[in-house]
């Protein structure tokens, strides 16, 4: 019998037994994260670097991507050098580091597409009024309590998590999921962290609902542009930020309600990988592509340096 006094330490999943297979992990994860870092702070840069970029869409826009450095960040790295050194352990303090960390960026990048979502809705809705309801002071006050919010949510599913007594210590999983630690539990303890889920669950379907209540709105506003070419700048303004909501939710989603119906380690690990690195890695990509603000600045930068 083991509990949270007495483990000292996790084993996690390994991606393969095969040294061979490891080095080919190594080297494909250690890309992946190499390209997330580099797209996501050359996105901050260049936000930052150009003044006709500081409005609160790409204000957002480079909070989004300074989360998203830190929710891949809190997976990957641990997982690339286990790979590489052979071994499964992570510390019990890591293990709470990492759940904690990565229950909050994830949280917080939720809410984060939410306050995006209501700048869009201004933009085009009530374009009038945008300026005096997304000034300064305002889209920092929205930054900051997703921020809040997002530790609010780290600490209630990190105290629950980790307050119930574990008969094991070997974690089914590359990195500590909150639900294979709670299969590891030999008490009814985990009740609590059940409770703290579906009170987070009724807010997440809460913001869920406004989001697509405000695209609903933001569709038919479109609609009624009378020019085409309108109609297209509109569309390409929210376009990208449907995309990334659209990633996030999807690979969120597969992955949590396919808990249950997982037959194989080997499927949980895939539908882990694709929530946990895909949106980070994927995220700059889809506003390079799509914003041609964003790359005409990234073009000026490259050209000044």
């Amino acid at each position: 019998m083991f509990n949270q006094s007495i483990v000292k330490g996790f084993l996690l999943l390994e991606f393969s037994e095969i040294r061979e297979l490891q080095i080919v992990c190594f080297v494909t994860f250690f890309i992946i994260y190499l390209t997330a870092l580099t797209g996501n702070l050359l996105v901050i840069n260049v936000v930052a670097l150009n003044q006709y970029l500081h409005t609160p869409m790409y204000f957002f826009l480079a909070n989004l991507s300074a989360v998203d450095l830190g929710y891949i960040s809190v997976t990957i790295p641990k997982a690339i050098a286990n790979t590489i050194l052979g071994t499964r352990h992570i510390s019990y303090s890591e293990c709470v580091a990492q759940v904690f960390f990565f229950v909050f960026f994830a949280s917080s990048e939720f809410f984060l597409l939410t306050v995006m979502a209501y700048d869009r809705y201004i933009a085009i809705c009530n374009p009038l009024q945008y300026e005096l309801l997304m000034n300064k002071v305002s889209c920092i006050q929205m930054v900051v309590s997703v921020l809040l919010i997002g530790l609010f949510y780290a600490v209630l599913h990190t105290s629950c998590t980790f307050g119930i007594i574990f008969c094991s210590n070997v974690i089914n999983q590359f990195f500590c999921e909150i639900p294979q630690l709670l299969q590891l539990s030999c008490s009814n303890s985990y009740i609590f962290e059940g409770g703290a889920v579906i009170f987070c669950s009724v807010l997440g379907i809460g913001c869920f609902g406004f989001i697509i209540i405000s695209y609903l709105q933001i569709l038919k506003a479109v609609l009624r542009i009378p020019s085409v070419q309108g109609r297209e700048k509109a569309i390409s303004t929210c376009l990208p930020h449907l995309i990334v909501l659209f990633l996030f939710f999807f690979t969120g989603s597969i992955a949590y309600l396919g808990q249950a119906s997982r037959s194989s380690s080997d499927m949980g690990l895939m539908l882990a990988v694709i929530y946990s690195i895909i949106p980070p890695f994927m995220n700059p990509i889809i506003y390079s592509i799509r914003n041609k603000d964003i790359k005409r600045a990234l073009w000026r930068l490259i050209n000044r340096k």
